[in-house]
């Protein structure tokens, strides 16, 4: 018989031999049973992979992804039976890669893959009424702190990886060389990357962190268009709560 450890260690690893002892319900050996399993896991979880990171199978193609995958699935083994959750780190793998070092926008690309599955399987959120927003004096405004939906994520990058991502997967605006922050907004069942306008990333990072609202602004610098910003949290019913 052979003990689950070997049996496990090379599922992911074809370089590791068939385990010895392995025998199925007859008592015979199941050496290349193991084989065509271990061969069936692998192609599952590139599979997998490949459906969670559609903007990195479309940058450097289904093979080249597929050699990415087979390294990291040997690098980073699944740690829970929930597949929406697996590749969460493979952003960060992906920065370690020599081969890959020519697309230095490729990890944070791949973030907004990651922050859009773990946008979808957020809570749900009743996102706030306008009016009560416009309700609020000027002095109370400034002071009041707002709490957003769980399914809201802010990105930032020194690429333009929104443009990037919507030209790869949707068409559109080819990508240019100035850094982007992408904020993903859930306002019903499947979320968006929005490509935030100058200055808007620091009064996010701001706003998420806890700071009122009169002091965020003040990280929004001279371009900083607060209306853009207020309309899209509002119509993607990002703001749930405020504190005053």
């Amino acid at each position: 018989m052979t003990d689950q450890t070997s049996f496990h260690s090379g599922l992911l690893n074809p370089t590791v031999p068939v385990p010895d002892g392995l025998i199925d319900a007859q008592d015979r050996p199941a050496g290349r049973r193991y084989g065509v399993y271990r061969n069936n896991v692998t192609v599952s979880l590139r599979e997998a992979l490949a459906e969670g990171f559609p903007s990195l199978v479309s940058l450097i193609g289904r093979e080249n992804f597929d050699h990415v995958a087979r390294a990291y699935l040997r690098n980073a083994p699944p740690t829970s039976p929930l597949m929406m959750h697996y590749g969460e780190t493979l952003p960060d793998f992906i920065s370690t890669l020599d081969q890959l070092e020519h697309l230095p926008y490729l990890s944070d690309v791949a973030r907004i893959d990651v922050a859009m599955r773990q946008s979808y399987h957020a809570a749900d959120s009743t996102g706030l009424d306008a009016s009560e927003l416009q309700a609020l004096d000027e002095d109370a405004l400034l002071t009041t702190r707002f709490a957003f939906a769980p399914s809201m994520i802010l990105l930032r990058s020194q690429w333009p990886i929104g443009t990037i991502w919507h030209y790869t997967l949707r068409g559109g605006e080819r990508p240019t060389g100035h850094a982007e922050d992408v904020l993903i907004l859930r306002a019903e069942y499947d979320p968006e990357p929005f490509v935030l306008g100058p200055g808007a990333g620091n009064v996010m990072q701001a706003l998420q962190s806890g700071i009122p609202f009169g002091t965020a602004l003040e990280t929004g610098g001279d371009a900083f268009d607060l209306a853009a910003l207020l309309n899209l949290l509002l119509s993607q019913q990002a703001i749930t709560d405020l504190n005053h």
